[in-house]
């Protein structure tokens, strides 16, 4: 054996690759050290047997198929994936590249094993699975959430339409009622929209339209009004500087009436809740800053949970932890962005860019 054979036998057996050498009769001929530490075997057993037998079960016939037709002279085969069991019974991925030499009926295998990677592949499938799973129940929960109560809502509208407002004669109680009726009606508004999204074949494909951002200030205004008078709020809106936005109308709808019901809620119990909303242009993107001068956060405590789901940081009887995470993932499903800057007891502000 001259210098190189003696190079090539040392790379065969230091190599840390699965490296092996195969007859067209189905049998290994050599393996190197590797792959008799991976497999479990001696290099004895390994050659005695078929290389069939050391197969994971389904793959026996699929791998079969491919010898044949290395064997009838096809090239190279890179990249070939199949699953073998080692002598403790354990199922290992291996990643193949087969270079054929019919003049000698042998084929040398180069191999890699790739169980760790099929492993997290599956475990990745699983979780997207689970997902989507849990996707879809969310969805029909929501669907008929939103549907069956539309029925109470309807017949509540359906009992304002039998009042006969000329026979209220307090004018405090017909105020009352005018703005329960004008809560109901936008409480409807509301479920009938969810219903017309959730509706759609693909609820990644989320309707976008150009809306006014007036109107959907004062629908949420509206919503919310007996709130608004009992706690003495300010409003106060500017959208001078860019009126109209492309969004969702659920969405958009939906991340007003958080906002704006979050800054009352959270309000400093020594002052009057105030709310500024401005829209304006910035480095080609829409955005819409919601301020108010309420408890705001310590956000080197929170800022990592900030949008999380059930995250609450005050005390209120109405808190469900769940307003800002809707807020984030309705802002960020239309590929925009949501910042904050807040100190504790000086309110806090949420800047909202909407994807250019």
């Amino acid at each position: 054996m001259d210098g190189s054979e003696n190079d090539l036998d040392l790379f065969f057996k230091m190599s840390p690759d699965l490296l092996c050498i195969t007859g067209f009769d189905g049998y290994f001929k050599q393996v190197n050290p590797s792959f008799q530490k991976l497999m479990g075997y001696t290099q004895e057993e390994l050659l005695y047997r078929p290389i069939n037998s050391f197969l994971y079960g389904e793959d026996e016939d699929i791998t079969t198929k491919i010898g044949a037709k290395i064997n009838d002279g096809d090239n190279a085969l890179r990249n070939h994936e199949n699953r073998y069991l080692t002598k403790k019974g354990e199922k290992i991925w291996l990643s193949w590249n087969f270079f054929p030499l019919p003049e000698k009926g042998l084929i040398y295998g180069i191999a890699k094993n790739v169980t760790y990677k099929k492993e997290i592949e599956s475990h990745k499938n699983d979780l997207i699975r689970k997902l989507t799973e849990t996707n879809d129940k969310l969805r029909q929960l929501t669907f008929t959430a939103s549907h069956d109560l539309r029925a109470p809502v309807n017949n509540i509208l359906a009992i304002f339409k039998l009042m006969d407002p000329g026979k209220i004669k307090d004018n405090e109680t017909s105020e009352l009622i005018d703005l329960l009726k004008l809560s109901t009606e936008g409480l409807k508004t509301r479920l009938d929209n969810l219903l017309e999204n959730l509706k759609q074949d693909d609820v990644m494909q989320v309707k976008v339209e150009m809306l006014r951002l007036k109107e959907v200030f004062n629908r949420s205004v509206t919503s919310i009004q007996s709130m608004v008078e009992n706690s003495g709020a300010v409003i106060l809106s500017d959208f001078s500087q860019l009126p109209e936005i492309p969004f969702n109308r659920t969405y958009l709808d939906s991340i007003f009436l958080n906002l704006i019901s979050n800054s009352i809620k959270y309000c400093r119990p020594d002052i009057k809740p105030l709310v500024e909303i401005r829209s304006y242009e910035k480095d080609g993107r829409a955005h819409l800053e919601f301020a108010d001068n309420g408890l705001g956060f310590n956000l080197n405590m929170v800022e990592k949970d900030i949008f999380g789901f059930d995250q609450k940081f005050h005390h209120h009887k109405d808190s469900h932890g769940i307003g800002l995470y809707l807020v984030n993932k309705q802002v960020t499903a239309l590929g925009g962005k949501i910042e904050i800057k807040s100190k504790p007891n000086r309110g806090a502000k949420f800047i909202i860019s909407f994807k250019g």
